[in-house]
């Protein structure tokens, strides 16, 4: 979690670390200071900025996390979660560590024109073009990712006197008995809307990298994340969890390679909030900021708990509410430490002993360890089979 300054006329910059399934970036580390005077925010500014920053991250683990319960059980493949296993988990950190370092040597390797000349290329490719394709790889992920995150929304309220047209996105590859399918998609009139009316965020953020729709990408990126990332029990979390622990603190402490790609990298991969918003308005561009990592990687954790809580049949949910107030402590004393010392902070060295070690205690005071760690969770591919199996001997008998 950092602070970071911008000139009026230029877009928020980007964060760094990076999230399989969403191709996002941590913005841990990132500190950038105006060239010519610090900005220096008002208490007022200030606390505006991180409550709401604080209130953003919240929102998307609490609805992703009562989805995921829903998308659980979902035969749709289109709704069907990525499980992830424990060797998933344990190659995530050293998967994403090559690929931030792939991106620092992206951004920042000179090659010679001549072996015997002094002059550099200092860019293979312009950075201009770099975050063009960017944006626009994100504009696509983003439009898809915000219509399926409206979608239930907009299903309530669309008028019943309006006709639900049902459509289906077929693409097969080969013939007769070897025809295999590539993509089926089913989608209705809402669904159209729904996609719609993202475009619409889309076309606004791809021209005027506005925060606001910045933002609006983040929220719908870490809700899916939240809702269709799965761990398949709580070990695996623990790997992940612990991994990543090690990966942000190192890559934020130990050198500047995740600051370089902070500087250099755009895409609607953080929240964004202006620290001036009170003084500027709309027009503000001091921002203190969030990544989606920070949001995502503890809030499928938590969306594990709260699945095991619904698996124990005792309606309560102590551990998925025991674990949701540890992430708010954890990213509460991120913000102290940071506002106290003035320096960025790997916010996952806060939250991954808070989000593990609050449930843990709890399930130890209730004499549940064992079975919380015994919990586990078959993948969407299992679940179906298995369903189609009972189905199948239900109809012979």
């Amino acid at each position: 979690m950092s602070e970071v300054e911008q000139a009026p006329a230029s877009a928020p910059q980007a964060a760094a670390a990076l999230l399989d399934a969403l191709n996002t970036t941590d913005s841990n580390g990132t500190d950038a200071v105006n060239a010519t005077a610090k900005f220096v925010a008002t208490p007022e500014g200030t606390a505006l900025a991180y409550g709401s920053l604080v209130l953003m991250a919240l929102v998307p683990i609490f609805f992703g996390a009562l989805r995921s319960v829903a998308c659980s059980k979902s035969k749709n493949a289109s709704d069907m979660p990525e499980t992830i296993t424990s060797r998933d988990a344990a190659r995530f950190p050293i998967v994403a560590s090559c690929t931030l370092f792939g991106l620092y040597l992206f951004f920042k390797v000179t090659f010679l024109l001549d072996p015997h000349s002094q002059q550099h290329v200092t860019e293979v490719f312009s950075q201009e073009y770099i975050n063009l394709l960017l944006s626009v790889y994100f504009f696509m992920l983003g439009v898809l990712a915000l219509s399926h995150t409206m979608s239930p929304l907009l299903s309530r309220i669309f008028p019943a006197s309006l006709p639900i047209k049902q459509y289906q996105l077929l693409f097969t590859q080969g013939t007769g008995e070897a025809k295999e399918d590539i993509i089926n998609y089913e989608f209705d009139t809402n669904n159209l809307v729904c996609l719609l009316a993202s475009s619409v965020v889309g076309v606004w953020y791809l021209l005027k990298k506005h925060w606001i729709a910045n933002n609006l990408f983040g929220l719908a990126f870490a809700l899916n994340g939240v809702e269709l990332l799965h761990l398949n029990n709580v070990s695996t979390g623990c790997i992940l969890l612990g991994g990543l622990f090690v990966y942000d603190v190192f890559w934020v402490f130990g050198t500047n390679v995740m600051v370089t790609v902070a500087k250099s990298f755009e895409a609607p991969i953080k929240l964004v909030f202006p620290q001036d918003l009170l003084e500027k308005g709309m027009d503000a561009s001091n921002f203190a900021m969030l990544g989606l990592g920070d949001i995502v990687i503890p809030g499928i954790f938590i969306a594990l708990l709260l699945r095991f809580d619904v698996s124990l049949k005792k309606n309560s949910r102590t551990y998925f509410y025991s674990s949701f107030l540890a992430y708010i402590f954890g990213l509460g004393l991120t913000i102290f430490v940071m506002h106290t010392f003035k320096h960025a902070q790997p916010a996952l060295l806060y939250l991954v002993p808070a989000c593990v070690g609050f449930p843990v205690v709890v399930a130890l005071f209730k004499g549940e360890l064992t079975e919380m760690f015994r919990y586990e969770e078959s993948s969407a591919e299992e679940a179906l089979v298995k369903g189609d199996s009972s189905e199948s001997a239900k109809k012979d008998q």
